[in-house]
C-alpha cells in the first residue's frame, strides 16, 4: 500500500491542498484554527508526515535554486534568468535551469524531479495553458514541496496558490492600442497564439478591447505558433492572402514580431514602411532590429529579482493568497517600426 499523499490529508480534513499544505508547513495566514485542527487530525489518523530528511534539506542545507522557464533560448526568459541569477548570487545560492518547452506534462515532470533533488526554492516562469487537466496535480506536486519547507515562486498570471509576479499583460496592450490610434493607424492585424495560452489571451483581449472603445475597425485575427517561427508564418500567410486592408501588425511577443519582420522583407514588404510593426516585451533584440521594433516594455530582469525578493523573505513559503504578489508595469515605447501615419 503506497504512503498518504498531501492530496489524501486535505480529503480527509475536507480542505484545499493549499490548506492543508499551509496548516501542515506552520504558516497560519489566511488559516482558521479549526481548519488547522482538522488537518493535523487528518494527518495523525493518515499517518502522513512529510520527509523529515527532504524537510531538513528544504529548509536550508541545500544552496540551490531551480528555476524552470519555457525556452532557453528566448530573450524572454534569459532576462528573467539574469535577474533571478543576479539576487541568487547576492544571496549566496546557485541556479540551476529546466526547460519545460511549452508542454505542461514536462512542466510537471520537472517539478516531481525537482521535488527529489530539493532545491531551496523553486521559481515556475512562463504562461499558464489551460485545459489540460494537470492544475490540481501541480498544485499538490508544489504544495508538498512546500510542505516539506520548501519555496515556492512563480512568474505568471495569478493562477496557482502560491506567491506570483504578474505582468499587466492585458493593460500593456491596450496601452499600445491607443498610442498606434494616437499616430494615425486604425486598421490592424493581430498575430496571437492558441486561446488556452494566457499570456497571448490577456494581450490580444486587451488590444481588442481598447479597439474597440475607440470605434477603430475589429482586427484581422492570425492564429500561429508563440514563437519566431510562429511569427514568420502569420506575416507570410498575411502576405499571401494580402494585406490592403491592414495598416499595421500587432504579434503578442517581440520574438513573433520579429520574425514577422524578416517574413514581410523576404516577400519585398518593408517593414515600417509598408506594413507597420509592434511587438510585447521589449527584450533587448527589439532595438537592435531594423527598423527599431515598437513594443511593450517589461521589466524582465526585475520580474526574477522580485522573485528572488519573495522567496529570500520566507513569502514564497507562505499562502500565495495575493499578499505577497509582485505586479509589474508595462509601458509602450513607440520605434521606427510604427511611423506615424499620414491622413490618407
Amino acid at each position: 500500500m503506497s504512503p498518504p499523499t498531501l492530496h489524501d490529508v486535505a480529503r480527509e480534513a475536507g480542505v484545499s491542498v493549499a490548506t492543508a499544505s499551509r496548516a501542515l508547513n506552520g504558516s497560519s495566514r489566511n488559516v482558521r484554527s479549526e481548519n488547522v485542527s482538522r488537518v493535523r487530525a487528518a494527518a495523525a489518523k493518515l499517518n502522513y508526515e512529510p520527509h523529515l530528511s527532504a524537510q531538513a534539506i528544504a529548509k536550508g542545507s541545500t544552496r540551490t535554486v531551480a528555476l524552470v522557464v519555457r525556452d532557453v533560448a528566448d530573450p524572454y526568459f534569459s532576462a528573467i534568468a539574469a535577474g533571478v541569477v543576479q539576487a541568487a548570487e547576492a544571496a549566496g545560492l546557485i541556479v540551476t535551469m529546466a526547460v519545460a518547452d511549452g508542454s505542461p506534462e514536462r512542466e510537471l515532470e520537472i517539478v516531481r524531479t525537482l521535488r527529489g533533488q530539493r532545491p531551496r526554492v523553486i521559481i515556475v516562469t512562463g504562461s499558464r495553458i489551460e485545459g489540460t487537466g494537470l492544475r490540481e496535480t501541480l498544485v499538490e506536486e508544489l504544495a508538498e514541496y512546500r510542505t516539506a519547507g520548501g519555496r515556492v515562486v512563480l512568474i505568471s498570471q495569478r493562477d496557482l496558490p502560491f506567491a506570483t509576479v504578474t505582468v499587466d499583460n492585458g493593460g500593456g496592450a491596450a496601452a499600445l492600442a491607443r498610442a498606434l490610434l494616437g499616430v494615425g493607424y486604425r486598421r490592424f492585424a493581430v498575430f496571437h497564439a492558441a486561446p488556452e495560452i494566457r499570456t497571448s489571451r490577456e494581450r490580444h483581449e486587451g488590444f481588442l478591447a481598447e479597439l474597440a472603445a475607440a470605434g477603430a475597425p475589429e482586427p484581422l485575427a492570425v492564429e500561429t505558433g508563440f514563437t519566431r517561427t510562429g511569427g514568420y508564418e502569420a506575416a507570410r500567410r498575411l502576405v499571401e492572402r494580402g494585406f490592403e486592408d491592414v495598416e499595421a501588425v500587432f504579434a503578442v511577443n517581440d520574438v513573433m514580431a520579429i520574425g514577422a519582420m524578416t517574413a514581410l522583407r523576404d516577400a519585398g514588404v518593408l517593414p515600417g514602411r509598408d506594413l507597420g510593426v509592434a511587438g510585447f516585451d521589449d527584450i533587448d533584440s527589439a532595438m537592435d532590429v531594423r527598423p527599431a521594433l515598437t513594443s511593450v516594455a517589461v521589466p524582465l530582469r526585475e520580474a526574477g529579482l522580485s522573485a528572488m525578493r519573495l522567496a529570500l523573505s520566507g513569502d514564497g513559503s507562505g499562502d500565495g493568497s495575493g499578499e505577497a504578489d509582485v505586479r509589474l508595469p508595462a509601458e509602450v515605447v513607440l520605434r521606427e517600426s510604427t511611423p506615424p501615419r499620414r491622413p490618407g
